[in-house]
Protein backbone atom coordinates (compact mmCIF):
# COMPACT_ATOMS: atom_id res chain seq x y z
CA UNK A 1 0.00 0.00 0.00
CA UNK A 2 1.18 3.50 -1.02
CA UNK A 3 2.28 5.66 2.22
CA UNK A 4 0.21 8.95 2.28
CA UNK A 5 3.07 11.69 1.99
CA UNK A 6 4.65 13.29 5.53
CA UNK A 7 2.94 16.88 5.94
CA UNK A 8 5.30 19.88 5.44
CA UNK A 9 3.92 21.21 8.89
CA UNK A 10 4.88 18.32 11.22
CA UNK A 11 7.57 20.32 13.18
CA UNK A 12 10.12 17.28 12.44
CA UNK A 13 9.67 17.41 8.81
CA UNK A 14 9.93 21.39 8.65
CA UNK A 15 12.82 21.41 10.47
CA UNK A 16 14.28 18.87 7.93
CA UNK A 17 13.04 20.49 4.54
CA UNK A 18 14.27 24.60 5.65
CA UNK A 19 16.84 23.55 8.87
CA UNK A 20 18.70 21.53 6.09
CA UNK A 21 18.42 22.90 3.12
CA UNK A 22 19.63 26.46 2.63
CA UNK A 23 18.50 26.85 -1.04
CA UNK A 24 14.98 26.28 -0.56
CA UNK A 25 15.03 28.53 2.62
CA UNK A 26 16.23 31.37 0.63
CA UNK A 27 13.05 31.25 -1.88
CA UNK A 28 10.41 30.81 1.52
CA UNK A 29 12.15 33.53 2.94
CA UNK A 30 12.86 35.47 -0.14
CA UNK A 31 8.71 34.94 -0.64
CA UNK A 32 7.78 36.64 2.92
CA UNK A 33 9.83 39.41 3.51
CA UNK A 34 10.68 42.45 1.96
CA UNK A 35 14.40 42.11 3.12
CA UNK A 36 16.98 42.87 -0.11
CA UNK A 37 17.78 39.48 -1.98
CA UNK A 38 21.72 39.99 -0.68
CA UNK A 39 20.62 39.37 2.81
CA UNK A 40 20.18 35.36 1.80
CA UNK A 41 23.60 34.65 -0.09
CA UNK A 42 25.11 33.98 3.44
CA UNK A 43 22.22 32.57 5.53
CA UNK A 44 23.32 30.30 9.07
CA UNK A 45 21.50 28.05 10.51
CA UNK A 46 21.68 28.23 14.37
CA UNK A 47 21.07 26.20 17.43
CA UNK A 48 17.34 26.85 18.03
CA UNK A 49 17.55 26.87 21.51
CA UNK A 50 16.88 30.32 23.50
CA UNK A 51 19.57 31.41 25.54
CA UNK A 52 18.98 31.60 28.94
CA UNK A 53 20.89 33.88 31.26
CA UNK A 54 19.69 31.88 34.88
CA UNK A 55 18.98 28.27 35.51
CA UNK A 56 15.10 28.99 36.34
CA UNK A 57 14.80 31.47 33.12
CA UNK A 58 12.33 30.19 30.84
CA UNK A 59 13.22 27.55 28.01
CA UNK A 60 12.37 28.48 24.76
CA UNK A 61 13.53 26.04 21.63
CA UNK A 62 12.31 27.19 18.34
CA UNK A 63 11.54 25.12 15.13
CA UNK A 64 14.31 27.15 12.44
CA UNK A 65 16.82 29.61 14.01
CA UNK A 66 18.66 31.57 11.51
CA UNK A 67 20.99 34.69 11.33
CA UNK A 68 21.34 36.94 7.54
CA UNK A 69 24.52 38.45 5.81
CA UNK A 70 23.69 41.63 8.05
CA UNK A 71 23.31 39.99 11.35
CA UNK A 72 19.65 39.94 10.97
CA UNK A 73 18.07 37.02 13.25
CA UNK A 74 15.04 34.97 11.86
CA UNK A 75 12.69 32.30 13.58
CA UNK A 76 10.58 30.16 11.60
CA UNK A 77 7.97 28.22 13.23
CA UNK A 78 4.95 25.67 12.52
CA UNK A 79 2.01 25.62 14.78
CA UNK A 80 -1.06 23.20 13.74
CA UNK A 81 -3.25 23.68 16.43
CA UNK A 82 -5.24 26.94 18.26
CA UNK A 83 -2.97 27.78 21.61
CA UNK A 84 -4.30 30.10 24.37
CA UNK A 85 -0.81 31.68 25.08
CA UNK A 86 0.51 31.86 21.16
CA UNK A 87 0.28 35.64 20.73
CA UNK A 88 2.89 36.00 23.93
CA UNK A 89 4.64 32.86 22.97
CA UNK A 90 5.82 35.05 20.11
CA UNK A 91 6.33 37.97 21.98
CA UNK A 92 8.41 36.45 24.03
CA UNK A 93 10.62 34.51 21.43
CA UNK A 94 11.24 37.53 19.29
CA UNK A 95 11.87 39.85 22.14
CA UNK A 96 14.64 37.28 23.16
CA UNK A 97 16.31 36.81 19.99
CA UNK A 98 16.71 40.93 20.56
CA UNK A 99 18.19 40.80 24.39
CA UNK A 100 20.31 37.65 23.86
CA UNK A 101 22.19 40.11 20.71
CA UNK A 102 23.72 41.75 23.47
CA UNK A 103 26.39 40.16 25.91
CA UNK A 104 27.44 42.22 29.09
CA UNK A 105 29.25 45.65 28.29
CA UNK A 106 28.54 45.18 24.37
CA UNK A 107 26.89 48.62 22.83
CA UNK A 108 23.41 48.49 21.77
CA UNK A 109 23.89 49.32 18.37
CA UNK A 110 25.12 45.75 17.74
CA UNK A 111 21.12 44.83 18.15
CA UNK A 112 20.30 43.64 14.90
CA UNK A 113 16.23 43.14 13.53
CA UNK A 114 14.63 40.16 14.89
CA UNK A 115 12.26 38.47 12.50
CA UNK A 116 9.70 35.33 13.33
CA UNK A 117 7.65 33.63 10.94
CA UNK A 118 4.68 32.00 12.36
CA UNK A 119 2.67 29.61 9.95
CA UNK A 120 -0.65 28.95 11.11
CA UNK A 121 -3.45 25.78 10.18
CA UNK A 122 -5.76 28.06 12.05
CA UNK A 123 -6.87 31.93 11.94
CA UNK A 124 -4.98 33.77 14.00
CA UNK A 125 -5.89 37.13 12.75
CA UNK A 126 -9.92 37.82 12.65
CA UNK A 127 -9.18 41.35 11.67
CA UNK A 128 -8.79 40.46 7.99
CA UNK A 129 -8.91 38.33 5.36
CA UNK A 130 -5.79 38.38 4.48
CA UNK A 131 -3.31 35.25 4.96
CA UNK A 132 -0.27 37.20 5.61
CA UNK A 133 -0.04 40.13 8.53
CA UNK A 134 3.19 41.47 9.13
CA UNK A 135 3.56 43.34 12.78
CA UNK A 136 6.19 45.45 13.69
CA UNK A 137 5.79 48.80 16.64
CA UNK A 138 4.50 52.13 15.19
CA UNK A 139 3.10 54.92 16.09
CA UNK A 140 -0.91 54.08 15.21
CA UNK A 141 -1.52 57.74 14.74
CA UNK A 142 1.12 58.89 12.65
CA UNK A 143 2.14 56.15 11.58
CA UNK A 144 5.84 56.69 12.61
CA UNK A 145 7.44 53.09 12.41
CA UNK A 146 9.56 52.55 15.22
CA UNK A 147 13.08 52.16 13.36
CA UNK A 148 14.61 48.47 12.83
CA UNK A 149 12.72 47.12 15.60
CA UNK A 150 11.43 43.57 15.56
CA UNK A 151 8.53 42.13 13.31
CA UNK A 152 6.08 39.07 13.51
CA UNK A 153 5.02 37.53 10.39
CA UNK A 154 2.18 35.31 11.24
CA UNK A 155 0.94 33.08 7.58
CA UNK A 156 -2.76 31.77 7.86
CA UNK A 157 -2.97 28.44 5.73
CA UNK A 158 -7.05 28.68 5.96
CA UNK A 159 -7.13 32.11 4.46
CA UNK A 160 -5.19 31.14 1.35
CA UNK A 161 -6.88 32.44 -1.83
CA UNK A 162 -7.16 29.59 -4.40
CA UNK A 163 -6.20 32.46 -7.15
CA UNK A 164 -2.92 33.70 -5.27
CA UNK A 165 -0.45 33.14 -8.13
CA UNK A 166 2.32 34.74 -6.06
CA UNK A 167 5.16 32.93 -4.71
CA UNK A 168 4.16 33.13 -1.07
CA UNK A 169 0.79 31.82 -2.58
CA UNK A 170 2.51 28.86 -3.72
CA UNK A 171 4.40 27.87 -0.72
CA UNK A 172 0.98 28.47 0.97
CA UNK A 173 -0.24 25.60 -0.94
CA UNK A 174 2.49 23.86 -0.10
CA UNK A 175 2.49 24.07 3.18
CA UNK A 176 -1.37 23.05 2.77
CA UNK A 177 -0.93 19.77 0.98
CA UNK A 178 -2.20 16.70 1.86
CA UNK A 179 -1.94 14.16 -1.38
CA UNK A 180 0.77 13.50 -3.80
CA UNK A 181 -1.24 15.28 -6.22
CA UNK A 182 -1.26 18.75 -4.09
CA UNK A 183 2.23 18.22 -4.04
CA UNK A 184 3.03 17.41 -7.51
CA UNK A 185 0.95 21.01 -8.41
CA UNK A 186 2.94 22.75 -6.08
CA UNK A 187 6.15 21.44 -6.90
CA UNK A 188 5.02 22.62 -10.86
CA UNK A 189 5.58 25.79 -9.50
CA UNK A 190 8.97 26.24 -8.68
CA UNK A 191 12.20 24.77 -8.47
CA UNK A 192 12.73 25.50 -4.67
CA UNK A 193 9.35 23.77 -3.50
CA UNK A 194 9.81 21.44 -6.26
CA UNK A 195 13.37 20.45 -4.11
CA UNK A 196 11.20 20.91 -0.71
CA UNK A 197 8.92 18.13 -2.21
CA UNK A 198 11.78 15.44 -3.12
CA UNK A 199 13.13 16.39 0.40
CA UNK A 200 9.45 15.09 1.59
CA UNK A 201 9.32 12.23 -0.87
CA UNK A 202 12.12 11.26 0.82
CA UNK A 203 11.30 11.41 4.05
CA UNK A 204 7.86 9.74 3.42
CA UNK A 205 9.66 6.72 2.17
CA UNK A 206 12.33 6.17 4.82
CA UNK A 207 10.95 3.65 7.44
CA UNK A 208 13.16 5.84 10.42
CA UNK A 209 12.37 9.19 9.46
CA UNK A 210 8.71 8.44 9.22
CA UNK A 211 8.54 6.92 12.66
CA UNK A 212 10.18 10.03 14.36
CA UNK A 213 7.68 12.49 12.69
CA UNK A 214 4.83 10.26 13.95
CA UNK A 215 6.12 10.38 17.34
CA UNK A 216 6.53 13.87 17.29
CA UNK A 217 3.16 14.50 16.21
CA UNK A 218 1.73 11.92 18.94
CA UNK A 219 3.82 13.92 21.32
CA UNK A 220 2.06 17.10 20.72
CA UNK A 221 -1.37 15.47 20.56
CA UNK A 222 -0.09 13.80 24.23
CA UNK A 223 0.56 17.55 25.01
CA UNK A 224 -2.62 18.87 23.97
CA UNK A 225 -4.30 16.26 26.20
CA UNK A 226 -2.50 16.60 29.26
CA UNK A 227 -3.36 20.68 28.81
CA UNK A 228 -6.68 19.72 28.68
CA UNK A 229 -7.32 17.04 31.57
CA UNK A 230 -5.11 19.84 33.73
CA UNK A 231 -7.42 22.58 32.65
CA UNK A 232 -11.03 19.92 33.42
CA UNK A 233 -9.33 19.01 36.71
CA UNK A 234 -8.81 22.43 38.05
CA UNK A 235 -8.03 21.45 41.37
CA UNK A 236 -4.44 20.74 42.99
CA UNK A 237 -4.98 16.97 43.27
CA UNK A 238 -6.07 16.86 39.51
CA UNK A 239 -2.76 18.81 38.76
CA UNK A 240 -1.19 15.85 40.66
CA UNK A 241 -2.45 13.17 38.57
CA UNK A 242 -1.82 14.92 35.18
CA UNK A 243 2.00 15.88 36.36
CA UNK A 244 2.19 11.66 37.17
CA UNK A 245 1.14 10.68 33.77
CA UNK A 246 3.22 13.38 31.90
CA UNK A 247 6.21 12.11 34.00
CA UNK A 248 5.42 8.43 32.85
CA UNK A 249 5.35 9.77 29.63
CA UNK A 250 9.08 11.67 30.14
CA UNK A 251 8.03 15.04 29.03
CA UNK A 252 10.39 18.11 30.32
CA UNK A 253 9.79 19.06 33.92
CA UNK A 254 9.46 22.69 32.16
CA UNK A 255 6.63 21.26 29.63
CA UNK A 256 4.94 19.54 33.08
CA UNK A 257 5.22 22.85 34.87
CA UNK A 258 3.44 25.09 32.01
CA UNK A 259 0.59 22.56 31.54
CA UNK A 260 -0.32 22.24 35.60
CA UNK A 261 0.81 24.84 36.64
CA UNK A 262 2.85 23.60 39.82
CA UNK A 263 6.53 24.17 40.43
CA UNK A 264 9.44 22.61 38.97
CA UNK A 265 9.91 21.56 43.17
CA UNK A 266 7.03 20.19 43.25
CA UNK A 267 7.15 17.97 39.79
CA UNK A 268 10.65 16.85 40.81
CA UNK A 269 9.12 16.09 44.22
CA UNK A 270 6.61 13.87 42.48
CA UNK A 271 9.15 11.98 40.38
CA UNK A 272 11.11 11.11 43.48
CA UNK A 273 8.02 9.81 45.17
CA UNK A 274 6.46 7.89 41.53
Amino acid sequence: MELKPLSPTNDFVFKKIFGENLNILRDFLGAVLDLPTEEYKDLTVLDPNLEREYLDDKLGILDVKVTTGSGKVLDIEVQIKPQRSIWKRMLFYTSKMVVEQVKSGHPYDKINRAISILITDFVMVKENNSYHNCFRLYDEKTEAHFQDSFEINVLEIPKLNTADCTQLGNWMRFFSATTEEDFMNAALTSPAINEAWGVIKVLSGDERARALAEAREKHLMDMASYADDARYEGKHEGKLEVARNALLENLPIEIIAKLTGLSSDEIQQIARLS
